[in-house]
């Protein structure tokens, strides 16, 4: 009888050990996951000319989710963008679907010979935190991308983009931007805009996941008018082993 009681208090301890490490280990996991969990956005635009354009309006899309909320919009409206030349002017516009910021400037480009050209440009950047987790999986539905999105179509990924590991998702669209402007009947001038959103942490080693969103438009000559402009959109980057959280 003794030994069965020895045994018997044997398993229950080490029973016991067991079930304090596995939730002593769950608590420290969920615990170093929420202490070090940060989410960012980081947005960029350039635009590009090989001639000089006048009187410059520009409306280009914001990342924002559906329902218009966009991470950067506090950013833009305190002025907190770098490399915004001073005779530039961004203001936002909400159109109840969308975000747009509006680009005014007297000129945008330089002066050449009729034998040359010389291209400029300019970049703009604007970086924001998240105070909660970037849905990275479904951006389309849950988080922020250039809107508004049409003709959704499912597309191949880049090849090297699977060693971030993942289950990358890509995808192509269409959106709009709006471009009003005078120039030589032989400009060339692109937009391209990014917006890259990272979830970070650290448990036992780093990790992230995210999403890549990214519109570009050519035109050429004057323009005055909206164009019709391709998104491209790649979600799932990274790993998804985190804990669960709905903070």
């Amino acid at each position: 009888m003794d030994k069965i009681i020895k045994v018997t208090l044997g398993l229950f301890v080490i029973i016991l050990v067991l079930f304090v490490s596995v939730v002593s280990y769950t608590a420290y996991v969920n615990m170093s996951y929420r202490n070090s969990l940060t989410g960012t956005y980081e947005y960029n635009c350039t635009i590009t000319t090989n001639t000089v354009l006048s009187n410059v309006t520009l409306f280009l899309p914001v990342p924002a989710d559906m329902t218009g909320n966009s991470p950067v919009i506090s950013q833009i409206s305190r002025q907190q963008v770098t490399g915004v030349p001073e005779d530039w002017t961004l203001t936002l516009f909400d159109t109840g679907k969308s975000t747009l910021l509006e680009v005014s400037a007297p000129r945008i480009g330089q002066n050449t010979s009729s034998e040359s050209t010389q291209t400029t440009s300019i970049t703009f950047e604007v970086n924001a935190s998240s105070q909660t987790l970037i849905d990275t999986r479904l951006p389309f539905e849950n988080a922020a991308v250039f809107r508004p999105v049409q003709d959704i179509n499912t597309v191949a990924c880049p090849a090297g983009d699977a060693s971030t590991g993942g289950t990358q998702e890509c995808s192509e669209y269409l959106t709009s931007t709006y471009a009003d402007y005078t120039a030589a009947p032989s400009a060339s001038v692109s937009i391209s805009a990014s917006l890259e959103a990272t979830n970070s942490w650290t448990i036992f080693a780093p990790e992230f996941n995210g999403y890549k969103n990214r519109i570009d438009v050519l035109m050429h000559g004057d323009n005055h008018g909206w164009v019709t402009t391709k998104g491209w959109l790649e979600s799932g980057i990274g790993a998804y082993d985190a804990p669960m959280t709905t903070s």
